[in-house]
């Protein structure tokens, strides 16, 4: 059965204490299932005051990250997986079952040349040890992949998933972004289809990152694409209420979306259930 959740900078521009447990309660008042929580900052992460919040607003968690610039994973390997050691000790303090994002790269780390294959080996050697880390903490992994202008290591659905049926762990999956898909895919419905074997999560986001369903994002297809595969995942809706300054150059995010955070919320997942629905999803 679908799952439904939001981004927590959906309400938030910067994860602090404070902030993500507005985030929490906004998320469980406007009903969703589950809440994103962006992991950029393992070491000070109140997992204790978060979990409680969570208890509070009677919702799950979700956890997220991008790779700081210095733990870019076929540069600096090992610095990466300390790193994600770190995150994945706060996500099953937080009580949460799942990491995912940019789990293997750093954004706006571009090298000027395609991936070589000695960096999608490092990848796929790192990846794998930290799958049977997160395995035994009952935590599913999840490999984002990103449009050319964040990264140059995966791009494209089928990009990611070499890698992840290279690692062959269980618990590593493949993690979709229908913004990324909307610069890279020649389409939204093949795409889907041809990775459903490793597709489990799904950010729904729009063109411009604002309201779904206003900008060109072509959501019939994505909506034909998770009904042939009977998509029974995660669905979370991503919209940007506010710029994240630690993110900001690298998504080249400028200006504020085209809602407030209410908006956003409410009507976006009034938007994914519609959708789910008339695709049988439901």
């Amino acid at each position: 059965m679908i799952r439904y959740g939001a981004h927590a900078f959906v309400w938030i521009g910067e994860w602090t204490t404070e902030a993500g447990n507005h985030a929490i309660e906004q998320a469980g008042k406007t009903g969703f299932d589950f809440i994103e929580i962006p992991l950029l900052k393992p070491a000070t992460f109140d997992a204790a005051s978060h979990r409680a919040a969570l208890e509070q607003a009677g919702i799950e968690a979700t956890c997220s990250l991008v790779l700081p610039k210095d733990a870019h994973m076929p540069e600096h390997p090992e610095q990466a997986k300390a790193f994600l050691l770190s995150a994945l000790e706060q996500v099953e303090r937080l009580g949460s079952r799942y990491l995912g994002g940019c789990i293997a790269y750093s954004l706006g780390t571009l090298t000027g040349y395609p991936p070589t294959a000695k960096e999608r080996q490092t990848v796929t050697e790192v990846l794998r040890g930290l799958a049977a880390d997160a395995a035994g903490r009952g935590i599913t992994l999840a490999l984002e992949a990103c449009n050319r202008y964040e990264t140059y290591l995966y791009n494209t659905l089928e990009d990611a998933r070499e890698t992840i049926l290279a690692v062959d762990a269980d618990n590593l999956k493949l993690h979709a972004d229908t913004y990324h898909m909307n610069i890279e895919e020649e389409g939204m419905y093949q795409p889907i289809v041809n990775t459903a074997d490793v597709l489990d999560y799904i950010h729904m986001s729009e063109s411009h990152r604002g309201l779904v369903g206003s900008g060109t994002v072509d959501w019939a297809e994505v909506w034909r694409g998770l009904a042939e595969i009977r998509f029974s995942g995660k669905l979370v809706l991503e919209s940007f209420a506010a710029i994240n300054p630690d993110l900001a150059a690298a998504t080249c995010l400028w200006r504020p979306p085209n809602q407030g955070p209410e908006v956003l919320a409410t009507e976006g997942l009034a938007f994914l259930k519609r959708g789910a629905a008339a695709a049988g999803l439901a």
